[in-house]
């Protein structure tokens, strides 16, 4: 999404990205920026612009915050990227993930519904249920939330034509991420601090991407109208097991130190979460660039210099 028709799109066009703060949402607005786009980007606190960006201060979970923000800023494409991400099977998260992640999608939806050329891009997740799942039980607070808030945007889209698509991405690594809890730069710092990791058994398998194919992602789904009324697979179609993952960031970082599998307990109902990236290629031209041995070796070297 580099080329002469992305910058075209992109050049000058008022765009509101939500979570901006985060590890995706600092990257796309990078890009943005880069491409050209009026960047007015959303977290919690105030912060300096970094890449020529405007920042607004704003609790999505607040209706009349987003309407603000909506009415303000009057963008040609939001990307809704807050969100509290959190795999525990706790029944205290059900509320957080609930206020943050559900009535925060209803709430955009709703300001954006009064105006309709408005396109709107939802981060979604690889944990949410697939329709030919059935009867199957989502598998954490986290998975239901995405799953509901997928569920609110067909809605709107069918129902009052709100131009929404959502994505649903799979396990997103790479350069810049900070949350340590996160399984690769929990990993990668600790074998290049000497430390063993320490693990579950490592036999799920999952799908990772790279962070740079999601922006990338996400930049077609806002550019292209057949996106919208639809939700797409984010990720690389191919399923590696966190034992082998980790063994390979082993293998990049060298040294002596071994990770030790099985002293953490699996949580329940988890189990593989693959892509399947077709409709994303078809509808949004869309394809992973990065493979995992080489996104895992530029986030090795961004940690070794910035995260050490």
């Amino acid at each position: 999404m580099d080329g002469p028709v992305a910058e075209e799109y992109w050049r000058a066009r008022p765009v509101l990205v939500t979570g901006a703060a985060g590890f995706i949402g600092a990257h796309l607005v990078r890009r943005l920026c880069a491409l050209g786009a009026r960047v007015h980007a959303v977290g919690r606190r105030l912060r300096e612009s970094a890449y020529g960006e405007t920042w607004h201060v704003a609790d999505v979970a607040d209706a009349g915050e987003v309407e603000w923000l909506v009415e303000s800023t009057r963008p040609a494409v939001v990307f809704h990227l807050a969100s509290e991400v959190a795999g525990a099977r706790d029944p205290k998260l059900v509320l957080p993930m609930l206020h943050s992640n559900l009535t925060g999608v209803v709430n955009l939806l709703t300001a954006v519904a009064a105006v309709p050329e408005t396109r709107v891009v939802l981060a979604g997740s690889l944990e949410e249920l697939r329709p030919e799942e059935g009867d199957k039980a989502p598998s954490s607070p986290y998975a239901v939330s995405k799953w509901a808030a997928d569920g609110y945007a067909r809605m709107f889209h069918h129902l009052w034509g709100v131009q929404v698509s959502n994505l649903r991405i799979g396990m997103v690594y790479g350069p810049g991420r900070q949350d340590t809890h996160k399984l690769v730069p929990y990993v990668a710092l600790a074998l290049l601090r000497g430390r063993e990791p320490e693990l579950g058994s490592g036999t799920r398998h999952l799908d990772w991407v790279y962070v740079d194919d999601v922006v990338d992602a996400f930049l077609a789904a806002g550019e292209t109208p057949e996106a919208a009324g639809r939700a797409f697979d984010i990720g690389t179609g191919t399923g590696t097991s966190i034992r082998d993952t980790v063994e390979l960031l082993s293998e990049i970082v060298g040294g002596r130190t071994r990770p030790r599998y099985g002293v953490l307990a699996d949580r329940a109902l988890d189990s593989a979460r693959i892509a399947d990236p077709a409709l994303a290629a078809e509808i949004l031209g869309w394809r992973p660039a990065v493979g995992l041995e080489e996104g895992l070796r530029r986030t090795v070297d961004w940690f070794s210099r910035e995260g050490r």
